[in-house]
């Protein structure tokens, strides 16, 4: 007896996914996808039971949901794999500043830049902090995000870290997006800490078992950068993760090559990210590696730098992923579709492999490539619906969010673009 469907999407116009892949894609395949036309998809408990062309018939039973796609574009849910989501407040005061060309360190002597971020964040509550979150988390939602990566390092100091981690935990039980989350507690030395280095480092080490102890984050992340945490710094605090039972990521190679993606491969880290000024030297450890270089253009576009070398990277057989880097000071902006737009008009990527790095290799970067960011049998039901005919036309028509509805383990949670809100008896 055949398996019946709770949800069956009919007229589905065009249908594009990734193939599944045991880890993220690379070379030649990064320009390989499924399109349908004329398709559906059938979901069963919150999964993908099938899909495929024609209209399901077979999965269709006396009480399963019919949901008409009205012959538009469907893909899966994309996955924004870079984000620090939860912090309070913003930086609009700084931006006259920046768009004179006031330096960023001039800006931090003023009490501006991250340690701007870090004091409101010490000073919102933690009912302030989630209203703000959740806000943002419901635009991601309709701009077609079913999974986020989210990052503390607004705190630099244990309470602030744990508040940003706990509020980020409730917000991952209670709204629809899934939320990964990352320790980010080495995000920047905090001044109390300038003439103690390896007190800090001392510091955040020892943050991990709290976190670890309350299942707070799954991933530690660290700035390796000029001017913040050298390579051995940051190998400190990797190693001290992976001890631990952490993941690890890395911040590397956004302003300097200092050696942090290199680090990142031979730790088999999840990823690198940034990488606007890797090397070769970095390129031929991602290739040889597992590590997702994990490229963030929005950021570029509203710092006015240089964007990371993706088509070298690419040409290599790196895997790579695209993602937003959502936060105040260098990518205020929760639109992930202007993000894919800056990865085809920027980083001069073909909208095939834009799909696979927003969705497949976004998933592999998070380590959840095995159930998100594919329209497949036994994979999470995450898909959304487009006011579009294509996906080329998605990444041509530009800032503008052409998500329609959206589907979260098989339950509609966007319809007409705004996040359905659940009403209370």
């Amino acid at each position: 007896m055949a398996v019946l469907a709770d949800t069956l999407i009919v007229n589905i116009g065009t249908l594009v996914t990734p193939r599944p892949h045991a880890e993220a894609v690379r070379g030649p395949a990064m320009n390989k996808i499924i399109e349908l036309h004329d398709a559906y998809i059938a979901i069963k408990d919150g999964k993908i039971l099938s899909f495929g062309e024609g209209n399901g018939e077979f999965y269709n039973g006396e009480d399963t949901e019919i949901y008409d796609a009205k012959a538009r574009l469907v893909t899966p849910g994309l996955v924004d794999s870079h984000t620090h989501v939860v912090h309070y407040g913003s930086r609009e005061y700084e931006f006259e500043k920046k768009m004179r060309g006031v330096p960023y360190l001039d800006i931090l002597k003023e009490g501006g830049g991250i340690l701007s971020s870090v004091k409101m964040t010490k000073e919102a509550s933690k009912t302030e902090l989630y209203r703000q979150s959740e806000k943002s988390l419901d635009i991601m939602l309709e701009h077609g995000v079913t999974t986020v990566e989210g990052k503390s390092g607004y705190g630099l100091d244990e309470a602030t870290e744990l508040k940003q981690l706990r509020v980020q935990k409730l917000l991952s039980h209670a709204h629809p997006v899934d939320i990964v989350s990352t320790f980010l507690g080495a995000h920047a030395l905090p001044p109390a800490y300038k003439d103690d280095r390896k007190g800090f480092l001392d510091a955040v080490v020892s943050m991990m078992d709290q976190v670890k102890e309350e299942e707070l984050a799954e991933f530690v992340d660290v700035f390796c950068e000029k001017g913040v945490f050298t390579v051995e710094e940051s190998r400190h605090i990797l190693e001290a993760a992976k001890e631990r039972g952490f993941d690890i990521k890395i911040h590397a190679d956004e302003i300097e090559a200092l050696g942090g993606v290199e680090l990142a491969a031979s730790l088999d880290a999840a990823s690198a990210d940034h990488l606007m000024v890797i090397n070769d030297s970095g390129i031929a450890a991602l290739k040889n590696s597992r590590t997702v270089a994990n490229v963030l253009p929005s950021t570029s576009f509203y710092l006015n730098s240089d964007y990371a070398p993706v088509r070298k990277m690419l040409d290599a057989g790196v895997a790579l992923a695209v993602s937003s880097d959502y936060n105040p000071g260098s990518s205020p902006s929760e639109n992930f579709l202007f993000t894919l737009n800056l990865a085809a008009i920027h980083l001069r990527m073909s909208p095939a492999e834009i799909l696979n790095a927003a969705t497949i290799n976004a998933a592999h970067s998070i380590r959840r490539g095995n159930k998100i960011g594919v329209i497949a049998e036994g994979y999470q039901a995450d898909i959304v619906v487009y006011d579009a005919l294509n996906w080329p036309y998605v990444l041509y028509h530009f800032a503008v969010n052409h998500v329609s509805d959206v589907f979260k383990n098989g339950k509609r949670v966007v319809k007409n673009k705004r996040v359905i809100k659940e009403v209370g008896p």
